[in-house]
């Protein structure tokens, strides 16, 4: 199994790892220290070595941080985590903070109204993150101050640091060299009057050079760090042993290095340095000083315009993942409720994924909540929480594959049993939303936040809303998230042609039940229509993810003929495109479960 059900962190752990965390206080002469969940490499995912957050306070969340003080410690979680950080957490002794609309700094000032200095680790910050603190901190007597990381003093079996293989990744799936890539961003260096820029992120590295690795559970993706020259020379900083064989893929143009030569070779660089301010270390930045250039990763928006052989690839990960889906439907239906928990659908799903001889991870925990547990946004089922799906429950499904041709990510809400009516009126609002963005049409040069609301609109309007981003962006065969595109009020990047992201709209009532149906979609242009405007540029969506949407959860009288046409016409291509690859039961399965409405 990639995936395991064990109990990784307990509430009453936290209690005393945070009295040993302010003993550490006392002797570093410190009033607080900030505890990221974070890496120095400050991607979203970060390996066992690097779960700091977890290990001290018990929450397991994908995002979030904890600021320890000596009489209080906040928690700070966004809206998909509020009811999961109760569950984990110790509250009497961490007080979880609704972020970000309490702001870390307002927070401070009010626990600290006499000032204080704050200890941080300098490698698992932002520069823009300090510097934007600090700018709010001014004239309070809070001091922000670079240390050693106290958490790692204490945590006495942390794991070692990942020392996994790096494997070349294939042009055929790629779809363009990494001498072509780089040449490319050498290019706008060079016009930019830039000398080098310096690449952080994992996702970024690995796509630059067209490798791939296994440092962090899920992602396809290795530690390290690059300088990408502006004559298309790349020093990248990497222990050694992990690149054995690639030398030939690597090529002459790139220098290879142990890590810890990073930060000197940072310091010795001449001219202009151009770095993403939200992903650099704050020990980087202050290594590189006024060289520093804030023009962001040269990586990022290459990255997420995805050229064709990466989209078609992602299409045909996207089929064969479908039918694995499918399969599981299938299975799942014909099991008497109460007869089969969580942990037999994630089990089940899992092996079916297997059979795929190009599968080399699942993408993330599948997420498989039944009942209260579905309101759960990001739940993880363990040995502990496990349970049956019982008639009359909903079972919330987020699942993907990391497929060296396509990462996939797909969400289906299932009835077990008959539904009750409140859940049936909530999951055709959800749907309602979810084939209201896979209709749009929008003129090139809007963002995500421009376009989101179109997806929540029908749940406004029952005065529904749910706590997390319509959409994130996905890689190929690389991080399930990954941006700077995204369906979200706080994403201002015009959406391009290329940009794979979800479209996942969703409703969750605490204590009862939680609905979620997420398709994955690539931007392309739009044809122009009879009566358009012939200069106006438009974009619409292409269909990634193909599998049945439960239609014993809709309630048809709610549908406009549109919504009615779009869902038919879906579930019939998803007949014609995955019915050849699955069983002759599935096949039964899925002709009753996509019939027309």
């Amino acid at each position: 199994m990639y995936q395991s059900f064990d109990v990784t962190a307990r509430p009453e752990q936290g209690p005393p790892r945070l009295a040993a965390l302010r003993n550490e206080l006392d002797s570093a002469a410190l009033d607080g220290f900030l505890v990221p969940r974070a890496d120095a490499h400050q991607g979203e995912y970060v390996a066992a070595r690097d779960e700091r957050l977890s290990w001290l306070t018990g929450f397991t969340g994908s995002a979030g941080f904890c600021a320890v003080l000596q009489d209080c410690a906040g928690i700070f979680i966004d809206g998909r985590y509020r009811t999961q950080v109760k569950q984990q957490v110790d509250t009497e002794a961490y007080t979880p903070v609704p972020w970000p609309e309490v702001k870390l700094h307002d927070w401070l000032i009010e626990q600290m109204p006499n000032g204080g200095r704050v200890g941080f680790d300098p490698w698992l910050h932002a520069t823009g993150q300090i510097s934007a603190l600090r700018n709010k901190l001014e004239g309070t007597g809070i001091q922000l101050e670079p240390c050693d990381n106290l958490v790692d003093r204490i945590w006495e079996d942390q794991p070692p640091a990942p020392m996994n293989p790096v494997i070349a990744h294939p042009e055929d799936y790629a779809g363009e060299s990494a001498a072509e890539k780089c040449a490319r961003l050498a290019k706008d260096m060079e016009g930019a009057g830039q000398a080098a820029a310096l690449i952080t992120l994992p996702d970024s590295l690995m796509w630059l050079l067209n490798i791939r690795g296994s440092d962090i559970p899920r992602n396809p993706v290795a530690h390290g760090f690059a300088i990408l020259h502006s004559d298309a020379r790349v020093d990248l900083f990497m222990a050694e042993e992990k690149l054995a064989g690639l030398e030939g893929h690597l090529g002459a143009a790139v220098t290879v290095n142990p890590s810890e030569a990073f930060l000197g070779q940072v310091a010795a660089l001449n001219g202009h340095v151009a770095v993403d301010q939200d992903t650099l270390p704050q020990i980087v930045a202050e290594a590189l000083g006024d060289r520093l250039v804030p023009a962001g990763d040269p990586c990022a928006l290459p990255k997420a315009c995805k050229n064709p052989a990466e989209i078609e690839g992602s299409a045909a990960a996207h089929l064969r993942d479908g039918a694995a889906v499918v399969e599981l439907l299938a299975w799942l239906d014909a099991q008497p409720p109460g007869t089969i928990t969580e942990i037999d659908v994630v089990k089940k799903l899992e092996e079916l994924r297997r059979r795929d001889e190009r599968l080399r991870d699942i993408s993330f925990d599948t997420i498989a909540g039944t009942g209260a547990n579905g309101a759960v946004i990001h739940y993880r089922v363990t040995t502990e929480t496990d349970t049956p799906l019982n008639a009359g429950d909903l079972l919330v499904l987020d699942s993907g594959g990391q497929y060296l041709d396509g990462t996939t990510d797909i969400t289906r809400t299932i009835a077990i049993g008959t539904p009750g009516e409140d859940e049936r009126a909530a999951f055709t609002r959800v749907l309602q939303g979810m084939i209201a963005i896979s209709r749009l049409r929008w003129p090139k040069g809007l963002s995500g936040r421009d376009i989101e609301a179109i997806g929540r609109m029908p749940l406004w309007l029952a005065g529904q809303d749910f706590n997390h981003g319509l959409g994130h962006g996905v890689g190929a065969y690389l991080s399930v998230h990954e941006g700077p595109q995204r369906l979200s009020r706080a994403s201002a990047v015009p959406l391009q042609a290329g940009m794979i992201l979800s479209n996942e709209p969703g409703y969750y009532r605490e204590g009862a039940f939680g609905i979620r149906i997420e398709n994955l979609i690539v931007v392309q242009d739009a044809p122009s229509l009879p009566g358009g405007d012939a200069e106006r540029e438009m974009l619409n969506w292409r269909t990634l993810t193909y599998a049945p949407i439960d239609r014993r959860l809709i309630d048809a009288d709610m549908l406009s003929r549109e919504e009615r046409d779009w869902l038919n016409a879906y579930h019939a291509e998803v007949v014609q495109k995955i019915r050849p690859h699955v069983s002759p039961a599935a096949q039964a399965w899925l002709d009753d479960a996509t019939a027309a409405i």
